[in-house]
């Protein structure tokens, strides 16, 4: 195909994406970007009337030892109280039940510790939270469609923004999609894979392997949506050659809200007891 001719397919392809856009808007769909920040700010609200939950979660990850742990979790102001029932498909021992026991009583021994652990760390849902608030400025966001209840939009980095951390590094170089639900305007999926290696300080700092990726999917759970299944995977090496590697993958299921926020004491007294 000579230049003009080049020239010509190029401006078609134009002509037709912004006609696109045009067909959508006359129809009163939104914009991409306008829908994801709609979507924000409702995140942004519910989280303020969150309620507190207690659920059964089934994860394999680098804090499970690569087993499969049911343990029944039970939410409070102060982090989540965790009692192990089962371990691959199977019930404890009474030994390993006592330790379980035990380890909660030690919590109770030591309250400020707890707390302050757990909010050291950050949880999935916050890491989620996270990657949202980046999507209107670092990615750009195209083929947007209905898919069943929901809008689907795939993302892209955007090459025009500059990521401040090296965990927006990491976010930014993936591509993915998302799913809002239509009726909510809430998040149900979110999802990004890094297609190609990621060097970081020309990969003397760190090097994020090819096929790292992350899924976060949210259900609604009464009056709130909360998110029911992560995955993330992520491979590589970080300075003086430390491996890193975080694999996770969990579902939490049985939701049941709490009347009112729990001591800890009693979130342990509930957390011992099989899940309602």
């Amino acid at each position: 195909m000579d230049k003009p001719m080049m020239m010509c397919a190029r401006w078609a392809v134009a002509g037709m994406m912004l006609a696109a856009v045009g067909t959508m808007q006359a129809q009163g769909m939104p914009a991409p970007k306008d829908l994801v920040q709609k979507m924000l700010e409702n995140e942004r609200t519910a989280l303020v009337k969150r309620g507190m939950y207690e659920y059964v979660s089934l994860e394999r990850s680098e804090r499970t030892g690569g087993h499969l742990w049911t343990e029944h979790v039970v939410e409070t102001p102060m982090g989540r109280i965790r009692f192990l029932m089962q371990e691959d498909g199977k019930p404890l021992s009474p030994e390993r039940e006592a330790q379980e026991r035990g380890r909660l009583a030690d919590i109770l021994a030591h309250e400020s510790e707890f707390e302050a652990k757990e909010h050291a760390q950050k949880s999935d849902e916050e890491s989620a939270r996270q990657m949202m608030s980046m999507l209107p400025k670092a990615f750009l966001m195209e083929n947007m469609h209905a898919e069943g209840p929901y809008w689907h939009i795939d993302l892209r980095p955007d090459p025009n923004y500059s990521p401040e951390n090296m965990t927006e590094r990491v976010a930014h170089g993936m591509s993915g999609y998302l799913l809002i639900d239509q009726k909510q305007l809430r998040l149900r999926h979110l999802e990004g894979h890094l297609p190609q290696d990621l060097n970081i300080g020309f990969g003397i700092l760190a090097t994020v392997h090819a096929g790292s990726h992350f899924v976060t999917e949210r259900s609604s759970v009464g009056d709130e949506w909360r998110t029911t299944h992560v995955v993330s995977v992520l491979n590589g090496r970080v300075i003086f050659f430390k491996t890193l590697s975080k694999n996770q993958d969990m579902v939490r299921q049985q939701f049941h809200k709490l009347e009112k926020p729990l001591t800890l004491k009693e979130a342990v007294a509930l957390a011992e007891t099989a899940p309602r």
